[in-house]
């Protein structure tokens, strides 16, 4: 089994992740909400388009701490993106 880098980002504690469904699915499990998240951001903000599945938060670290634990990581990935496009519209 290989390395698993683990988020040590104060995100881990965001109140708002608390409000994400719970997950202990498969692939994803584990995988930062926080970091998911701003990936969702991201592929907004810069045009590439949104994943249609858990895949995409292949390159994420995982996360058992505070608020994102066992929270839908993918979930997360899909707020980021929609909350980067509304800022844009707003903007």
């Amino acid at each position: 089994m290989g390395y698993s880098p683990i988020c040590h980002k104060a995100h881990r504690y965001d109140a708002h992740f608390e409000s994400l469904p719970e997950y202990q699915g498969t692939f994803s499990r584990h995988k930062c909400a926080g970091c998911a998240f701003e990936l969702g951001y991201f592929h907004a903000v810069n045009g590439i388009p949104k994943a249609i599945d858990d895949s995409v938060l292949d390159s994420i670290p995982y996360s058992q701490a505070g608020s994102v634990r066992h929270k839908d990581a993918f979930t997360a990935y899909n707020d980021g993106y929609k909350f980067a496009l509304s800022v844009a519209r707003v903007a």
